[in-house]
């Protein structure tokens, strides 16, 4: 069932002119879209790529497409053709944000740069996302892999004798997208203070630096180029998975207390006490006799039986998921993590968003959209003297100032 709770979002009224395709910008702008913001989906006639990136499908269309599409209105429009860089300009003219990721300086041949716009919309938040920045690292393509390995995260990812490895997912491109989002509102507050807009960089190699915390810390701080370990953690033992009867259990001891619940529980008290073990940096600079000590106590019990009774004593540990897994664990604590995006038998079910709200919560009215599922529509409006977007029947909107 859709989500049937129709308050107005945090953003509402607000205008996004989303240029952006693949996945950082279109992440960036779905999390705006949640929050009650009216984004425009700007499409070349081929469409976003990821719509023909599969499988895996529902009914034909790309899983990831549907993952960061939703409560978006999409509009084709040519900006090699004269009439489709006039709506685009319009469409800018009108925004309250602009979001694009082509490459530094594409969009200037299309009069849709940042000093072409602010010269029409002074008030417009612009938020670039490229790969390297827009000076000495403008040439270089922004693929998210291309970004984890010369940033250093696949040096990291792996085990310690084996090849680097990227990450599960496509980390560096969320986290710019979440990045991004953070630099736009930050840059609408300063909006609501001076009435001044103004451009937001972000790029996928200074989100990755960012991201990695600790380890460019490590690097930066404290002159040490980590390297990769596996699952272990360079700075905490136990922090990684250990061997039980069936299976392996994630165990952590952040800090004294929880490792001394550990060995309480494992059977081993007196390894709290132990000066080999008896401090955080003591266990890290003696892993090795440690890890063996845990291994044969673990090999007891279940994972499961284990996770009852290491939780119960306030210990954080817990089972290696597949995705279906993570999902049901969820359900089963009462994050509710699936959020039905559009009415009807066109409802899609996606992952919903990460934040609750209490009294502006995010909302889900719409699918992700067909490729110029809502052209039409659009382009009329953009063609028609300013005013309300048409599917808000006249309710207050932020975007139309002439």
């Amino acid at each position: 069932m859709p989500e049937a709770d129709t308050r107005p979002g945090p953003l509402d009224g607000l205008l996004v002119a989303d240029f952006s395709r693949v996945l950082a910008g279109p992440y960036c702008t779905m999390l705006l879209a949640d929050l009650g913001a009216d984004v425009i989906k700007v499409e070349s006639p081929a469409g976003d790529d990821t719509r023909r990136w599969l499988p895996p499908t529902r009914d034909g269309v790309a899983t990831y497409y549907l993952a960061i599409n939703r409560n978006k209105r999409s509009v084709v429009l040519d900006l090699k053709d004269a009439a489709g860089r006039a709506a685009g300009a319009e469409l800018a003219r009108r925004a309250d944000i602009m979001v694009e990721n082509f490459k530094p300086g594409g969009l200037a041949q299309y009069a849709l740069d940042y000093d072409s716009v602010r010269a029409a919309n002074p008030g417009i938040i612009y938020a670039s996302i490229t790969g390297f920045g827009t000076t000495g690292g403008a040439h270089l393509p922004g693929y998210d892999l291309m970004a984890q390995a010369v940033s250093g995260l696949m040096s990291l990812t792996g085990e310690a004798g084996g090849p680097p490895q990227r990450a599960g997912i496509s980390v560096i491109d969320v986290m710019t997208g979440l990045h991004t989002a953070i630099a736009i509102l930050s840059a609408l507050h300063h909006r609501v203070a001076t009435g001044a807009g103004q451009h937001v960089e972000s790029s996928l190699l200074g989100s990755a630096l960012s991201g990695m915390v600790n380890q460019t810390s490590a690097y930066v701080a404290g002159g040490v180029v980590p390297f990769r370990m596996g699952n272990a953690h360079p700075s905490l033992t136990p922090y990684e998975p250990l061997p039980t009867a069936d299976g392996e259990l994630i165990v952590t001891a952040g800090n004294d207390r929880q490792f001394r619940r550990l060995c309480e529980v494992i059977g081993v008290p007196h390894l709290a006490g132990d000066p080999r073990f008896a401090t955080t940096g003591a266990r890290t600079a003696n892993r090795r006799e440690l890890r063996p000590l845990l291994v044969e106590r673990l090999a007891a019990r279940s994972s499961a039986e284990w996770f009852d009774l290491l939780i119960a004593a306030g210990v954080p540990c817990g089972p290696i998921n597949t995705v279906d897994a993570g999902v049901e664990l969820a359900r089963s604590v009462g994050l509710r993590p699936v959020a039905t995006a559009g009415p009807g038998p066109d409802g899609v079910p996606t992952v919903r968003h990460p934040v609750d709200f209490s009294a502006t919560p995010p909302r889900y009215p719409l699918p992700p959209p067909a490729l110029d599922q809502h052209g039409d529509q659009i382009r009329a409006w953009l063609a028609g003297p300013p005013g309300p977007v048409p599917w808000r029947d006249g309710a207050p909107q932020r975007g139309t100032s002439p």
